[in-house]
């Protein structure tokens, strides 16, 4: 496999995988389990409103890091210049940030009707304006994420790229989708296979990359410099460094069964009690619940218990059960 180091401005790291920004998912428990495994992709925050960090609200949780994390880029929303580089400066001299991602991707109705997210991807000038704000205000590098466009009507992706490049963003990730197709469709990483003729920068194509065979069919179609993976890892922390690791060896390794996924499973929940307090964690982890246990026996009638269960004696053992029941069907 080709060299697998990035460099994106004055961050590099022994990988060309990173972990894709996942409103509500990416928080520092999800990371903290990607890190064991793969100890030099780039990490990247859940997405984070810049209007939101004006304003005196608490954001100790959606800004906890660790130092295991390098490199890990903070990823910012919004749409107002000035106010996405002020939130830019707060992250640098707050600490953790190794790189500042803005986000001109995100689909979601919400967001877009707000002018953030895809909908910068019409207002290309704008975008250029936030960018060239950003590298004004800090020291760190800086990324954009988007999309092929709009609608497939508008795919303006390439030179969306250049304008990005010009306004001196040092990093891009593009989603093989449009903002209409939302995560629908298949991520058609053939259409930007021309781009790196006219990026220098690094580009990361982000899109259906759920496993290391399918990364690095990706990376050849697109012709890009590394693959950004979402929402393959829910469920399996380990794939971006199996990924990682087919791309240095060539080997394939073995996926994790059921019974490994329901220990992260408890480990995941374990360090979200530790971050949020127990009775918003066992909330907020429900959402994690059909990945980990995907591919178990009776998985429909465990997952309709564990979303309803508020007790944390009662989940755990719930899911230990469940790995007796795994472990006795693997040795039958």
């Amino acid at each position: 496999m080709k060299n697998i180091k990035t460099r994106i401005g004055n961050v590099e790291f022994d990988s060309c995988v990173s972990l894709a920004p996942m409103a509500g998912i990416t928080d520092l428990p999800l990371r903290q389990l990607i890190r064991k495994f793969s100890k030099t992709c780039l990490l990247t925050t859940e997405m984070i409103s810049s209007e939101s960090l004006m304003q005196n609200i608490d954001h100790t949780k959606i800004l906890a890091y660790e130092k295991n994390e390098y490199p890990l880029a903070f990823q910012l929303s919004g749409h107002k210049p000035w106010m996405i580089a002020k939130a830019a400066k707060m992250l640098q001299d707050r600490g953790g940030a190794n790189i500042i991602d803005i986000n001109m991707g995100c689909p979601v109705k919400k967001v877009v009707c707000g002018g953030d997210g895809s909908a910068l991807m019409r207002t290309p000038e704008l975008a250029c304006d936030i960018v060239k704000a950003v590298k004004d205000a800090v020291d760190l590098p800086v990324s954009v994420k988007f999309r092929l466009g709009y609608t497939v009507q508008e795919q303006n992706f390439m030179e969306y790229a250049k304008k990005m490049e010009e306004a001196g963003a040092d990093f891009m990730t593009i989603h093989c989708r449009t903002r209409s197709q939302m995560y629908s469709g298949k991520a058609d990483w053939a259409s930007i296979c021309d781009v790196k003729k006219e990026i220098k920068v690094p580009v990361f194509a982000n899109g259906d990359v759920v496993s290391p065979q399918s990364a690095k069919e990706c990376m050849e179609i697109s012709n890009t410099d590394g693959v950004a993976v979402g929402r393959g890892v829910l469920g399996q922390p380990d794939l971006i460094y199996r990924i990682e690791h087919y791309f240095k060896t060539g080997e394939i390794l073995k996926e994790p069964d059921t019974v490994q996924k329901i220990e992260w499973l408890k480990e995941h929940i374990n360090e979200e009690i530790t971050l949020r307090g127990e009775k918003v964690a066992l909330q907020f982890v429900r959402k994690f619940y059909p990945y980990y246990i995907r591919g178990v026996r009776d998985a429909a009638q465990y997952r309709a218990a564990l979303v309803t269960e508020e007790s944390y004696e009662k989940i755990m053992k719930l899911l230990s059960e469940l790995q007796e029941k795994e472990t006795e069907r693997y040795a039958s």
